[in-house]
């Protein structure tokens, strides 16, 4: 098992944030987290990775040191800053840090001409980051997660920012990685791409998971209602199905 949460409860300022979250994630899961704004989705990420203290239960990741969960958990964070003007190939390369070679030994070239390659930058690997645009710093970070070679990877709004073909060409990627034999847990927004390419949907609401199952199972009307407030209406296409907020 790659991510496990158990009864995990987690506090800001006095106020309960999550309420008793219990979660498992493995292999060949791309899993959506789904919820609306302030329902805890980026909060049960840090939580998960022990970048949050919990008032009960626990993660099997909090519960590693610091080395050992960054071999095993990439995390791509909602904020998207770069600090320093630093080339494309050396920001991926950051993502070498936690093994042996720390971006310098062959096995860490490799995994570094990689991430580029999937992430459509080889074009871009010598410039400077901070010269993008917003989506192209989003695809040089999401290349340094990839970079970091982990079972398991979580992204809070990955393809936020990114246009309509990049979003999808990212979906697909994190599908390619579950089907590879990863881990994946992503928070999204865009509910028709959650439900192409997701193998299985959390739905988050007030700060507990009121579903967990396929997307079918999880983006019924009764649930977006009391999840988001609104109705669906789902159109089913030869290329997956629609999902129309109404």
């Amino acid at each position: 098992m790659l991510m496990r949460l158990q009864n995990m409860t987690v506090s800001r300022r006095k106020r309960p944030v999550l309420n008793d979250v219990n979660l498992t994630l493995d292999r060949h899961e791309l899993v959506g987290l789904i919820g609306a704004n302030g329902a805890g989705k980026s909060t049960l990420m840090e939580a998960a990775l022990g970048l949050l203290p919990t008032a009960a239960g626990h993660s099997n990741l909090a519960q590693m040191n610091a080395s050992e969960r960054a071999r095993n958990a990439a995390y791509l964070p909602q904020s998207r800053e770069i600090a320093w003007p630093v080339s494309v190939e050396d920001l991926v390369a950051l993502g070498r840090i936690p093994w042996p070679g720390s971006g310098t030994a062959i096995s860490d070239r490799a995994a570094i001409d990689a991430a580029i390659a999937r992430m459509q930058l080889q074009t871009h690997r010598k410039r400077t980051a901070l010269r993008l645009s917003g989506g192209e710093q989003s695809r040089v970070l999401i290349a340094r997660a990839l970079a970091q070679e982990t079972p398991l990877v979580i992204a809070d709004e990955p393809i936020a920012g990114l246009d309509p073909a990049q979003q999808l060409a990212c979906m697909r990627i994190f599908r390619e990685l579950a089907d590879e034999g990863h881990g994946l847990l992503v928070s999204i927004h865009d509910l028709g791409l959650a439900a192409r390419f997701c193998t299985r949907l959390i739905l988050l609401s007030e700060g507990r998971i009121i579903a967990d199952g396929t997307p079918h199972e999880v983006l019924r009307d009764d649930l977006m209602q009391r999840a988001f407030k609104m109705r669906t209406q789902r159109i089913e296409t030869t290329h997956g199905p629609i999902i129309i907020p109404i």
